[in-house]
């Protein structure tokens, strides 16, 4: 999506940058400063999700669960899985001879999620990692799913071509994240997203600087039609996407045909 309220502010250091928000920041400097982000807003991201999107979320997560038609012994990776909701869905239709995998970057992240799957009853394989180095062997799994956190990632096609990489053939990406909007809802969106969502953070996480964050993180992340570009650029095929609440939301899907 295009930066369509600010101008990137510039960096003052040397070397490769990359964007954080609407901020222009060292490569280097930006999973620490995203790592603050989550570990601010950890235990209170659900109740987060729940105000921001209105509960919007557990549909667009229901649909990408139905998707990727998890079925019994399969294995499945799910990356930046945050507080688990997809991992627990995943672990339930895999069930007891399946394999699912929760990780994210973030440890505080990662504690809650796990906690909450423990709470549920189910006891998964959890693990910190970085998407675009993940830790596991060529040709894995069978699904790899990642949900509102591909904005994140510094270099976005590297992750991609992680997460082809550790799929079986056959194997398929879905990537759920925040998109753009169609453009008669966009004046709406823009104001929502820079003067609701802070206010929200503010009141109940205490935290508006990370909201403010996500509302820009959203607006640099790329579009539907660039991103399922970056998927085909990596070697998936069969890519296609699903605009959800008026493309507030891109499901997208790629197979891994070897």
């Amino acid at each position: 999506m295009q930066n369509t309220s600010s101008n990137p502010q510039g960096s003052s250091g040397s070397g490769p940058t990359t964007h954080f928000g609407y901020k222009t920041v060292a490569e280097a400097e930006k999973a620490a400063k995203v790592a603050e982000v989550f570990h601010s807003v950890a235990q209170r991201y659900d109740i987060m999700n729940d105000l921001m999107s209105a509960g919007l979320h557990r549909a667009w997560k229901a649909f990408t669960i139905a998707r990727a038609d998890v079925r019994p012994g399969m294995k499945v990776l799910d990356i930046a899985g945050g507080t688990g909701d997809l991992a627990k869905a995943f672990a339930r239709k895999a069930g007891a001879t399946g394999e699912v995998w929760l990780t994210d970057i973030n440890d505080s992240m990662l504690r809650v999620g796990r906690d909450r799957l423990i709470d549920k009853g189910l006891v998964l394989p959890t693990a910190v990692c970085d998407a675009e180095k993940l830790p596991f062997p060529d040709g894995h799994f069978d699904r790899v799913s990642v949900a509102f956190g591909l904005r994140n990632m510094t270099h976005k096609d590297v992750a991609l071509s992680e997460m082809r990489r550790v799929l079986k053939p056959g194997g398929k990406l879905l990537v759920l994240e925040f998109s753009q909007v169609a453009k008669p809802l966009a004046p709406a969106y823009d104001w929502y997203s820079f003067k609701v969502l802070p206010w929200l953070g503010k009141k109940v996480a205490g935290d508006e600087d990370s909201y403010r964050y996500l509302a820009e993180s959203i607006r640099m992340h790329p579009d539907q039609e660039t991103l399922a570009a970056m998927m085909k650029d990596v070697g998936f095929e069969r890519v296609r996407y699903f605009n959800l609440t008026a493309g507030l939301v891109a499901l997208h899907e790629g197979v891994n045909l070897g």
